[in-house]
């Protein structure tokens, strides 16, 4: 895909609240509310949280956390298939917020980029939390990359991935311009965590970073009990960019999507002309960072 010349890029996040859903067409109504929503007010990606499909869980706990998940990601196709219908439905891009997926034997958590010609992309989490390892299993992927858009070059983080620096600088030596990171955090703590560090990247890598989390209860689904986040945009800090570097910010725990329109051009402008220049004043006669290749599977 050749790059975007556009400049003024409009996102939305949906700031989802869990609830327990009884089947899929159910989840599929529910999200196909948000796309219809999201989509009139002629944004150009909608973004979805982590755990996107959790609430199906629910009626699988007899089967134990392990067990309850992997019945879960048999519903992860079918979803996936549903979003890259909606993209070209609705001509918006859509980050679908991440889902179990169950590959050769290992338990894995993807998000899908849905482009709005109907080409698609994954994104496995690279590190995972010691929760999602105790409880269900789950391993990590071997790959971080940048994808380019209608609306600029992107990248994807899932939630603990965004803690680690060298994803997000080696994401900026790819020319990432918009960094998206669906989360799923249960407490204050967790949440801000994943904030503070979103707000770093930003900074140090010279990009927009929008978080997207989830709000709400799931009763008896282990690890997944209670929800709490504060969606947002955030941008580099320097004259052009907001005081606080905050584009907009959702409210703390309430179910809502939020719209926020970024400008691409600036990126530029700080890039070559920054009261600092994070990317072109590293020290590379002193260290570097380099993306080793991925193991064999």
């Amino acid at each position: 895909m050749p790059a975007s010349t556009r400049t003024h890029v409009r996102l939305g996040l949906v700031q989802l609240q869990m609830r327990i859903t009884p089947n899929l067409q159910a989840f599929f109504e529910h999200a196909e509310f948000f796309i219809h929503t999201i989509s009139g007010y002629k944004a150009d990606f909608i973004v979805f949280p982590e755990y996107v499909n959790a609430p199906l869980m629910a009626p699988h706990q007899k089967e134990g956390p392990a067990g309850a998940i992997r019945k879960l990601a048999e519903t992860t196709d079918q979803i996936r298939e549903f979003f890259i219908h909606k993209a070209r439905e609705y001509n918006i891009n859509i980050i679908t917020g991440s889902m179990p997926r169950y590959k050769e034997g290992k338990l894995y958590n993807v998000v899908y980029l849905c482009r709005r010609d109907g080409t698609w992309e994954e994104q496995y989490k690279i590190h995972i939390t010691p929760s999602e390892e105790t409880d269900w299993g789950m391993v990590g992927g071997h790959q971080v990359r940048a994808f380019d858009t209608d609306c600029g070059r992107i990248a994807m983080l899932i939630c603990y991935d965004v803690e680690f620096p060298e994803l997000g600088r080696i994401l900026a030596d790819q020319g990432v311009q918009l960094l998206f990171v669906p989360f799923c955090t249960d407490t204050a703590t967790g949440y801000y965590r994943v904030r503070y560090c979103a707000q770093a990247r930003a900074i140090e890598n010279e990009c927009y970073v929008a978080i997207v989390g989830s709000v709400g209860n799931l009763p008896q689904v282990v690890n997944m009990e209670i929800q709490y986040a504060q969606s947002a945009v955030f941008s580099p800090s320097d004259f052009a960019f907001p005081d606080k570097a905050i584009v907009c910010e959702a409210p703390i725990l309430a179910e809502i999507p939020l719209i926020a329109d970024v400008d691409l051009e600036k990126l530029k402008d700080l890039h070559n002309a920054g009261s600092v220049r994070n990317l072109q004043q590293r020290r590379l006669d002193l260290y570097q960072l380099s993306l080793k290749s991925p193991p064999s599977a």
